[in-house]
This record gives structure tokens, sequence and C-alpha cells, in this order.
């Protein structure tokens, strides 16, 4: 697709419209099962370093996942925007945590520890067949994963009403490992996305 920058602005503003007039229940509903699928099908999670995102603009809110995991054990981190130029950074984040609102409006650890993440759990505008996200444009989630050695797990989360056939994926889109919708956990391989149970996850012990 030649005019890909501009059929993913569309797409992105089509898709956030469409987050957004979810109603307050459909939300609360869908969140609820995200958020199972990721406590029952990730319980590795629970010794890891973990990077969330703070809920923005109707994205899945993650904060009783955050509770579930810090509870049991995990440091969990929020992402910080550097410049555009660069890859995300992590700060450690607790429920008491310093907070200063960062890039987007979006609250972000005010001066806390930098971190290393293990895994990364992340919002998508979209998502395809192929298990690529649809992000903000800005390309930071695809140059953090590459900057971080070894490379974190990536669990992507979105309702499927945010599912799209491709995103027309370019040489920089890295692909996610999982993908949660309130249907379940997808693993992300060659040929697409393979719905399995929470209980085959976490029997896998989330390995790629």
């Amino acid at each position: 697709m030649q005019n890909w920058r501009e059929w993913r602005k569309y797409q992105r503003s089509a898709l956030i419209t469409r987050r957004e007039s979810v109603s307050e229940q459909e939300h609360r509903c869908w969140s609820a099962a995200i958020t199972h699928s990721l406590e029952q099908g990730f319980p590795s999670l629970q010794t890891s370093v973990v990077g969330f995102c703070w809920p923005h603009r109707g994205e899945y809110d993650p904060r009783p996942a955050m509770d579930y995991f810090q509870a049991r054990g995990a440091t969990l981190a929020l992402p910080e925007i550097v410049n555009k130029h660069q890859a995300l950074r992590f700060l450690n984040w607790w429920r008491e945590a310093p907070m200063k609102m960062g890039a987007y409006d979006i609250p972000v650890p005010d001066n806390t520890d930098l971190v290393t993440v293990d895994a990364v759990v992340t919002p998508m505008i979209g998502f395809d067949q192929l298990g690529f996200r649809l992000g903000y444009g800005g390309g930071y989630f695809d140059r953090t994963l590459i900057a971080i050695d070894p490379r974190p797990l990536a669990i992507g989360v979105a309702f499927e009403i945010l599912r799209l056939h491709s995103v027309h994926p370019q040489l920089h889109d890295i692909p996610m490992d999982f993908i949660v919708t309130e249907v379940g956990i997808y693993r992300v391989t060659l040929n697409g996305l393979i719905l399995i149970s929470n209980k085959e996850c976490a029997a896998k012990n989330i390995s790629r």
C-alpha cells in the first residue's frame, strides 16, 4: 500500500471514535474479561517487571490487573516519552507513587526509579489478523521493543471491535507475542492469531 500513512491516520480516527462510543457497561464488562485472562493466563508476570500503560481515551483499564500482579510480587512500571526519536523509558509505579502529567496529557510517575521491563501490556488502537498493532503513530513502542535486550514479552490488549483484517505492516512494525481481548487470549503465529485457553497459555509459561 503506497498511502499507508494516510490510511492509518484515517483508521486511527475511526477506531478511536468507535472505542469511545462503547457504553460504560460494555467497557466495564469487556475490561473485566481482559483482566481475568491476564491474571489466569500469565502467572509468570507475578514475578516479573511489567510495563503497563495508563488508560487513555476509552482504552482498556489495566489498573485492576496492575493491583493484582503487584499484590503477588510483580514490579510495575509506566512508560514515559523522552523525545520523539528515542525509545520509551519505564519508571517504577505503585499505587501511592508520585505522578505528573506527561505527553498527550497521560499521567506518568514523577521521578521514580528507572526499571528494565520483562514484559509489556500495551493498549492497541487496532490490531490485525497477524498480530500487528495499530498505535498512535509515533513509533515509540516498536523502538522500545528493539532497544530492550532481551526483548520483553509483548502482550497487546484491545476490544474485538477494533480488529482489522490488516494494518498493512511495514518493516519497522513488530507483531505482538499475544493479544488479549474480551474473547480471550490469542497466540500470535506466522499463520495468524490462534485462540488459546487461559489454562493452555499459563501451561506454556508464556513462552515465545
